[in-house]
């Protein structure tokens, strides 16, 4: 007969997960005192929600059920978005079962439903522009040199989604009957019975979103293949738009392949590196980018920069020129300036072409200094690129510009959060 083992004879403590105990603990006694959700919920409860709050239509002195508070819903998509989470659903399973977002509701429940909605508000933007005109207020954003940078994000589209506008058409008579068939079967069974069920409603709702979505792209189909067919003759025939989200466009991607995207603008305070400005368009290049991000800073914080640092393909002879007459100074690379060096010509010298502030511009970047200041770039305007990236801002999972706009808004509130914390600005910008 064997010996017995050492894990035989060994007295050892094992787990018993089946026996029922009770704990008299609050979820705040639960939860750690330096944990994330704690951080998060007093920068919240400091921001000014009165937006929201005056959306609600209930009262203490008017019926109905209690809305969830606007801060709840701010504080929970802040930390998942901190947390690479990018889904309504996965939200909602982690309001269940994880201790931070338990604490932060409080006992409040809420459904996926109510968070996608409230995640792609326009209203979100203001909540950017608030935080940061305190600190600009404050002096703690200056607001001088501003950086701008795009990156492309994956649209929530297939490339095989991209249709001719025959094809739309045809989508078009499919949808409208599709959904002229649901409609025309529900009154049937609604006429025995106490309404439609909800998977009838849901079918319905899926078939009309479609046929809208499909309407939408024969309306931008039309817009895009004139713009082609004025740059080119019998180039708008060739004109494809996506029919599951009719405003992204086919980009090229830092990868070197073409996908489905969306251009997000950042444009970055450089003494601060915190997010100022957010804009997204479906353009393919950032060659018009620059005019309206530095109007949009001037109408959100009434100051225009003395500096704007961006790359090569911001600075167009248009762009530049607007950029001057608006006393921004503009530091970027001199576009084409290999190719003038190697026809014998100097790159910082005025050319034929050149409106007085570019040439300027050509000046300007001839001098160290400003060549100095260029280099500081990267680390103000892709240091914010890369931070989202980690964050998971790959794909977008929403459709439509307006509703991808308040995503990349929330990945510059998390960012700018996080740079607060960093700064030892928090406490600063919360009293």
């Amino acid at each position: 007969m064997n010996p017995p083992s050492s894990r035989q004879t060994a007295r050892v403590n094992r787990p018993h997960r089946t026996q029922i105990e009770m704990r008299l603990l609050s979820l705040d006694q639960w939860l750690p005192a330096d944990h994330r959700a704690r951080l998060v919920w007093a920068y919240v409860k400091k921001l000014n929600l009165d937006s929201y709050y005056r959306e609600l239509e209930v009262t203490a002195n008017s019926p109905g059920r209690s809305a969830i508070a606007p801060e709840i819903l701010v504080a929970l998509w802040l930390l998942a978005t901190l947390e690479r989470i990018g889904s309504g659903r996965e939200l909602a399973r982690r309001c269940e079962t994880d201790l931070g977002y338990l604490w932060i509701l409080g006992g409040v429940t809420v459904n996926y439903h109510t968070l996608c909605d409230f995640r792609v508000r326009p209203d979100v933007e203001q909540l950017l522009v608030d935080t940061v005109a305190v600190l600009v207020d404050q002096e703690l954003v200056p607001l001088d040199t501003i950086a701008q940078d795009g990156m492309r994000v994956r649209a929530s589209a297939g490339s095989s989604s991209f249709r001719r506008k025959p094809t739309l058409e045809k989508l078009q008579a499919a949808a409208q009957e599709h959904v002229t068939g649901l409609r025309e079967k529900a009154e049937q069974d609604a006429a025995g019975e106490d309404g439609k069920s909800r998977p009838q409603a849901a079918a319905e709702r899926a078939a009309r979103e479609r046929q809208e979505r499909i309407d939408e792209a024969l309306r931008q189909h039309e817009e895009l293949s004139q713009r082609r067919e004025q740059r080119k003759q019998g180039d708008g025939e060739k004109t494809r738009v996506s029919t599951t989200d009719p405003d992204a466009r086919v980009m090229k991607m830092a990868n070197g392949g073409y996908d489905p995207a969306y251009n997000v603008q950042f444009a970055t305070d450089a003494a601060s590196r915190i997010i100022v400005a957010v804009e997204v368009t479906n353009a393919g290049t950032d060659a018009n980018e620059l005019s309206p991000m530095l109007e949009q800073i001037q109408q959100q914080y009434g100051r225009t920069p003395t500096e704007a640092l961006v790359d090569s393909a911001y600075a167009t002879r248009d762009s530049v020129t607007t950029a001057f007459q608006r006393g921004v100074n503009v530091i970027s690379t001199v576009p084409r300036a290999s190719e003038l060096e190697q026809r014998g010509k100097d790159p910082h010298a005025r050319q034929p072409r050149d409106t007085d502030e570019y040439a300027v511009f050509r000046a300007c970047m001839a001098d160290p200094e400003c060549q100095a200041l260029y280099k500081t770039r990267p680390s103000i305007a892709e240091f914010p690129n890369a931070d989202c990236r980690n964050r998971n801002l790959r794909q977008f999972r929403v459709r439509g510009l307006l509703k991808v706009k308040a995503v990349a808004i929330w990945h510059a509130l998390a960012f700018n959060f996080m740079r607060l914390m960093n700064l030892g600005l928090g406490e600063q910008q919360r009293a």
